[in-house]
């Protein structure tokens, strides 16, 4: 008998519960927000003009920036995730509330946006559409902060290190699926919306 050992093959390390759950809930939001953008292109390509000739046109500037807020949040996120990974707490609990006021931030520009287009909810097809679709993201953003508020509540009383620091993946996993969103409805609206 001889006793050489061999390399072991390398383990795989299991999806833990909490993420698993997040992944489940993240594919079922994007078929909710598919079926949006379906009826959007949907209706787009069978109106005559689209926008509306009625409806005033999007401006750029502020989605653009919102953009940015948002894209530098999810960067955030995700070096507060490392950071927990590693093991340095305070890095992780700085980058994860810069998550957090990246996010209220975008939330307030998000009104500012609202009270400056001139039009509203009920001004025809395209403003429903705008509105319902913006508004649904913007209540998944203020769940992202409330949910990420929780996570850093955790980090401050010592519930996160790198052996345990499944809320935050799993926060960080919604985060981005926020931002994926608002990518998708910042080209449909604001890119390939003629102006």
């Amino acid at each position: 008998m001889s006793d050489v050992t061999t390399p072991r093959e390398r383990a795989r390390p299991e999806m833990s519960g909490p993420v698993l759950g997040m992944v489940l809930f993240v594919a079922s939001e994007a078929m909710f927000f598919a079926a949006f953008f379906a009826g959007y292109f949907t209706i787009r390509a069978n109106a005559p003009a689209w926008p509306p000739p009625d409806v005033p046109h999007l401006k750029i500037d502020i989605a653009s920036v919102l953009t940015v807020v948002l894209v530098a949040s999810s960067v955030a996120v995700q070096l507060s995730l490392r950071a927990t990974r590693a093991g340095r707490r305070r890095p992780a609990l700085w980058w994860l509330g810069a998550t957090i006021a990246l996010g209220v931030v975008f939330l307030g520009l998000q009104l500012y946006d609202y009270s400056q287009l001139g039009f509203g909810l009920k001004d025809g097809v395209f403003g429903t559409l705008f509105y319902v679709m913006t508004g649904i993201h913007m209540a998944h953003v203020v769940g992202g902060v409330a949910f990420l508020a929780l996570v850093f509540s955790q980090g401050v009383r010592g519930r996160l290190s790198p052996t345990h620091h499944d809320p935050l993946a799993a926060g960080a996993i919604y985060w981005d699926f926020v931002d994926v969103v608002w990518l998708c409805l910042f080209t449909t609206f604001y890119l390939l919306t003629p102006r």
